[in-house]
């Protein structure tokens, strides 16, 4: 997929249905000149729905849908018959979409599950007919409840990506061919910064059929939580990573500055994500003598599990995977 097609964020106007209108209608059959009341119920309108599909992993369908509008009700008639109820929208969305409102930032609601169905905006309830309105003292009412007016507002739709596990790693780390190799996923693979644009998914096959899913996030620069570089765009596809693999090449002149620089930059954006799970790989080993390993390994940061990888060689890849699934499916009282 080109990565222009790639859209996580996009802002709509949803207009829910409105109701119909109760009738004023009253019986009147050849034997019976002077019934009383039977006006119907009017339909409610359309609602707005966000609902999860497993397909789908951006937002694309819906960048150049800006206008959203539901089915309005039907009136009431007579013989107490209901209007039908107004067309309902149903908007599918990638799993890891929140829907926000754009003015005050409040979420208003989130999808995580397939299938799963949130209304966003309810369609206006049918007004009442004029056979709900009849008394001992007035009965034969003329009036029925207009229908309930539906909801106009706009929306921010933004996606999060659902994986197992995310990528964090400066330009030109590694984590494409790290991707690539671990999964049958194919993102652009070059030689320079910023080759990856857009986030990547990848499906990592692991022992006796098991799997996990791999986002390899865009580089993150020295900065990106203040806006610099793509980090700032891209970074919220981090908050819901189960484990952070941190990617570090043995190329590097300080691997821990690299490391820290980057736990940094997760910090300022958001302090919860100091709460996931870490590892530290160093890549690139291929490109780097026994000897610079040695002085590598006896200065590492502390407290975080390391491996060390070559995508090219696929060297210690099968740890890697070995780590990410003990940290995976680590039970929470061991934490």
């Amino acid at each position: 997929m080109a990565s222009s097609n790639f859209i996580d964020y996009v802002k709509i106007n949803c207009r829910s249905g409105a109701g119909g209108a109760g009738s004023v209608h009253f019986r009147r059959e050849k034997h019976v000149p002077k019934g009383g009341p039977d006006g119907g119920d009017g339909g409610r309108g359309g609602h707005i729905i966000l609902k999860g599909n497993p397909q789908l992993w951006t937002l694309l369908h819906l960048k150049y849908r800006k206008h959203v509008k539901a089915g309005n009700g039907v009136a009431g008639e007579g013989g107490r018959r209901q209007g039908a109820q107004g067309e309902d929208v149903i908007l599918e969305v990638p799993l890891g979409t929140i829907a926000r409102n754009p003015d005050t930032g409040e979420q208003l609601a989130e999808i995580t599950e397939d299938g799963q169905e949130i209304i966003l905006f309810p369609g206006g309830r049918g007004g009442l007919g004029n056979d709900h309105f009849k008394t001992a003292t007035q009965q034969a009412p003329y009036y029925a409840q207009p229908g309930e007016s539906g909801r106009e507002e706009w929306v921010v739709l933004e996606l999060k990506l659902l994986a197992d596990v995310g990528l964090v790693g400066f330009p030109n780390a590694g984590k494409s061919t790290l991707l690539s190799v671990l999964s049958a996923a194919r993102p652009e693979i070059a030689d320079y910064p910023f080759t990856t644009l857009v986030p990547n998914l990848g499906v990592v096959a692991y022992r006796d059929y098991k799997s996990f899913v791999m986002a390899d996030i865009p580089g993150i620069i020295e900065g990106a939580s203040q806006g610099k570089g793509l980090g700032l765009r891209f970074l919220r596809h981090i908050e819901r990573n189960s484990v952070l693999l941190f990617l570090v090449p043995a190329t590097s002149e300080d691997i821990r500055h690299e490391y820290n620089t980057l736990l940094n930059e997760l910090r300022e954006y958001n302090p919860e994500l100091m709460d996931k799970d870490r590892l530290l790989a160093i890549s690139k080993i291929d490109l780097v003598s026994d000897e610079e390993l040695a002085r590598i390994k006896a200065d590492l940061p502390q407290k975080i599990p390391v491996t060390f990888i070559s995508s090219v060689s696929q060297r210690g890849l099968d740890e890697l995977k070995d780590s990410i699934w003990q940290r995976l499916t680590l039970p929470p009282s061991a934490e």
